[in-house]
């Protein structure tokens, strides 16, 4: 991301992509240090919209990469954590982090980050929070993915318009935390999405809070997941 960055900043045209072997200084959301060895698929793409709603990035960028990766015959079926993470089965395998430069209230440009664990162990003590695409499709490589996902990423809408009926219906069906009780950051349901990327929770008196930020708890045995939307 900070080399895509540079690049941006002389001047690269929307679509320019840039993939690592492995990252030193790999980041997730909150600069919290992401674990980027070989054999993860650790890419970004460059967009340059006139205008950017961050959350919806996010969320497009995920069903983009979870919808290259289906049309690829990978058969690993992620599903999506609002409103960054990529999930397979109960753990994490990979995540969106995105971040815009801007030039007043206008976006210079945004980067698309994407982190995946493809071969590579997710890292000590993470065995029961997260995996890799192996553990489902042991002949997967990060090699293999690269160009479906960068095609898929550079046509991302990161103009900020509202998410369209059929964008929210296949987010439905990839919603990981649909139909599961939430502790945080509202109490309640998890109820899908709002057209513009909030995360609905249904209230125990079928009231409806809106939560465009915050940490997700899954309510008893789940695990507690950081999330906020990629700034």
């Amino acid at each position: 991301m900070d080399a895509l960055h540079e690049l941006a900043a002389g001047g690269a045209p929307a679509g320019t992509a840039v993939v690592a072997d492995e990252q030193s200084d790999g980041r997730g959301s909150r600069g919290r240090a992401w674990s980027s060895p070989r054999g993860g698929l650790w890419l970004s793409v460059l967009a340059r919209p006139p205008a950017a709603t961050m959350e919806l990035v996010s969320l497009r960028a995920g069903l983009a990469v979870a919808d290259a990766l289906d049309a690829a015959g990978t058969g690993v079926g992620l599903r999506l954590k609002w409103p960054n993470d990529l999930m397979l089965g109960e753990r994490k395998a990979g995540g969106i982090l995105c971040e815009a430069r801007w030039q007043g209230a206008s976006p210079g440009w945004v980067v698309i980050g994407l982190g995946l664990n493809v071969l590579n162990h997710p890292g000590d003590g993470l065995d029961d929070l997260a995996t890799n695409l192996s553990s489902v499709s042991p002949d997967l490589t990060p090699a293999e993915l690269v160009l479906p996902v960068v095609r898929a990423l550079r046509t991302v809408d990161a103009a900020g318009s509202p998410l369209t009926a059929d964008e929210r219906d296949r987010l439905a069906r990839r919603d990981w935390l649909l139909g599961r009780t939430l502790a945080a950051p509202a109490s309640g349901t998890a109820d899908g999405l709002e057209a513009d990327g909030a995360l609905r929770v249904r209230r125990a008196d079928g009231t409806i809070a809106t939560v465009r930020a915050g940490t997700v708890v899954v309510a008893e045995t789940s695990a507690t997941a950081d999330l906020r939307p990629c700034s």
